[in-house]
């Protein structure tokens, strides 16, 4: 008996010692070579980069103004998630980049984005920086449907990147994530600065 409650306190000991990593809801990508350039308009027509934003956490979705579904419920889940954060949502900033440069200009993105948050950003660069960026963050798009036309739809990834406050790529969140989970995780970054 003696030796099983030596062993106990052994372990206990052990893991209290440990510095074990977060555990967090979204998939950690700590670490991951790519997500390292960001550097386009924001939808004030202000130039923004990935250091603008250092001391917040920051998260980036792609998608495009003229989404039916996954892109307006991205958006809605953020805008809950600052609810949640309190006035820790001034420590979080929230970037739509656009998928859609020949569509969505930056008047469209300044009606658009602050809809669900007056605090987030729409970013928008040109056809060829607009996927450039995309590579870097190995986001697919394409058009589809009526792609001569201006009545397409755009294909596209649908998650969520998330930087912590020293401006380093941690986590990816699917599309369909809970507000209270992201919300848990921006927490622990927040709380890891």
């Amino acid at each position: 008996m003696l030796r099983s409650l030596f062993f106990a306190a052994l372990v206990l000991m052990t893991a209290a010692c440990s510095d074990a990593p977060p555990a967090f809801r979204a998939t950690d990508i700590t670490g991951a070579d790519y997500g390292k350039s960001l550097a386009l308009d924001d939808h004030t027509g202000k130039h923004r980069t990935l250091a603008d934003f250092r001391g917040k956490v920051v998260t980036i979705f792609f998608g495009y103004t003229q989404c039916p579904d996954v892109c307006p419920t991205s958006l809605s889940t953020m805008s809950e998630v600052m609810r949640q954060l309190g006035a820790d949502a001034d420590r979080v900033q929230v970037l739509f980049l656009t998928v859609d440069p020949e569509r969505d200009t930056p008047a469209l993105l300044s009606e658009y984005v602050p809809v669900f948050d007056p605090r987030f950003l729409g970013l928008i660069g040109d056809l060829d920086k607009t996927a450039e960026v995309a590579r870097d963050f190995r986001v697919f798009y394409r058009k589809s449907g009526d792609v001569e036309g201006g009545h397409y739809t755009i294909d596209h990834s649908a998650g969520t990147y998330v930087f912590d406050p020293s401006g380093k790529l941690r986590l990816y969140v699917k599309h369909g994530e809970t507000a209270d989970n992201i919300a848990a995780d921006i927490r622990q970054l927040l709380a890891g600065s």
